[in-house]
């Protein structure tokens, strides 16, 4: 069947419309906590996460009523980053892992992404499994009844266990004493678990986005709003800054000057750092096809290999696993090492980042300057459906005169969002001008065919 609610990054949408309802996330519950899921032999138990959003609330009680109808228990913890689920889920031995989270998105939205046991995002054919059974009738046939029913229990010192397993990989060595950093947490789920690790550390914090009020989760702040700790950065003159997401699985910085440092330019920094003490496996890194051919040209100068994968985190750690790589990333700052949690993690990869400044005693504008990033622009388009491009035969004409005055050093990407109703147009080459003017020849030919 095809799919109707996963899309790249778990099921997400506007909160209470389809499919974010009470009545799915129950269902998305109760599916999750299905035999087939979940150990046999003894009570199942799920480990249940959420941001700040105020219909987290609204969706965790219905989430948590699905799993204890049947027979599972709900360990839950509160806002928590979506890469402290991953850890916990098996720090816990918990038979699955769930978030309630839209992430980047704006506060109305939400969603709900599982986790299985190891701490690995689920494959496309496990959501299919589920989404089967949310639309079929063998959920209504499992119905335990009496000390059966499942219960549910707060976990209070989960907050404490994540913070403890992201300073542990951080060098026991080593601290963060005279480092001045700008960390914005987009009034998210790490608002109180990331301005304690970097200040445990040492590190001097100035902290921004820690008043989540449930409306104002990624408003103008954290790593969509990165001028907000660029701008603070060149205020304070602080040494760097850090920007998280709404869940804390990406991760944006700020050099000392107050200029952006995305995903590919600290894949290159910690791509060199790695290879040089011999870490990084196969001397390969992972991206998305989203990430800058000066990303490319970088890991070629340093004598290692970059491996493409379709967008999305999941896929990056799908094929780290399938081909024994360690390290890998998205442009937009999720950034997976494997050898420490099996999903991205914006705060351990910040400290990462200051642990490869502190070991050299250079600026991270220094470190950040291996990648030389090519012209790239990249612009959403509203759409109201999702067409099949290849069969907008203007479309492909369009996209067909793009790419020949793109050249052999450019390239040009088109792709729905697997998150919003968006088409998303990219591309790069050596001339900004040439770049820009194709990318709106696109966008104006998708506009045209809705």
């Amino acid at each position: 069947m095809s799919k109707r609610l996963f899309g790249t990054d778990g099921v997400r949408g506007v909160a209470n419309r389809e499919p974010m309802t009470v009545e799915i996330a129950l269902k998305l519950g109760r599916a999750i906590a299905h035999p087939s899921f979940v150990t046999h032999g003894k009570r199942p138990r799920i480990l249940v996460g959420k941001d700040t959003r105020i219909s987290s609330y609204m969706l965790e009680t219905a989430l948590s009523a699905g799993i204890c109808s049947m027979g599972a228990d709900v360990l839950l913890v509160g806002p928590m980053p979506t890469p402290g689920i991953a850890f916990l889920t098996v720090n816990m031995r918990c038979d699955a892992g769930v978030v309630i989270s839209a992430s980047h998105n704006p506060f109305q939205d939400n969603g709900i992404k599982f986790f299985s046991r190891e701490g690995f995002k689920l494959s496309d054919k496990v959501e299919a499994e589920i989404e089967k059974l949310v639309f079929s009738s063998n959920l209504a046939e499992i119905r335990p009844t009496a000390d059966r029913i499942g219960r549910a229990f707060r976990i209070d010192d989960a907050l404490g266990r994540y913070v403890v397993f992201v300073k542990n990989t951080f060098p026991r060595d080593m601290t963060l004493d005279g480092i001045n950093m700008v960390l914005d947490c987009a009034n998210g789920a790490a608002y109180k678990a990331a301005p304690l690790v970097f200040e445990e550390l040492g590190a001097e914090v100035k902290s921004l986005g820690v008043r989540p009020d449930g409306l104002n989760i990624n408003m103008d702040c954290g790593s969509l709003f990165p001028q907000l700790i660029c701008e603070e950065v060149r205020l304070t003159g602080a040494d760097l800054g850090v920007a998280l997401d709404g869940d804390a699985d990406r991760v944006i910085f700020a050099d000392e000057q107050g200029n952006m440092v995305d995903g590919d330019q600290i894949m290159g920094l910690i791509a060199w750092d790695m290879m040089n003490r011999g870490e990084l496996r196969k001397n390969t890194l992972v991206a998305t096809v989203m990430s800058n051919i000066g990303l490319d040209l970088a890991i070629r100068d340093m004598g290692g290999t970059l491996v493409r994968t379709p967008v999305g985190d999941r896929y990056v750690v799908e094929a780290m696993r399938r081909d024994g790589y360690n390290f890998g990333g998205e442009q937009s700052g999720h950034l997976i090492f494997l050898d420490q949690n099996t999903s991205g993690d914006g705060i351990l990869a910040a400290l990462q980042v200051m642990r490869v400044m502190r070991y050299t005693g250079k600026p991270l504008s220094e470190l950040s300057a291996r990648v030389k990033k090519f012209p790239q622009i990249l612009k959403n388009v509203e759409v109201t459906s999702r067409k099949k491009l290849d069969d907008v035969e203007e479309l492909q004409k369009v996209m067909d005169q793009a790419r020949k005055r793109l050249g052999n050093s450019g390239r040009l990407l088109v792709r729905y969002s697997g998150t919003q109703l968006l088409c998303r147009v990219m591309a790069e080459g050596e001339n900004q001008d040439e770049v820009n003017r194709v990318v709106e020849m696109v966008a104006d030919a998708i506009a045209r065919n809705q």
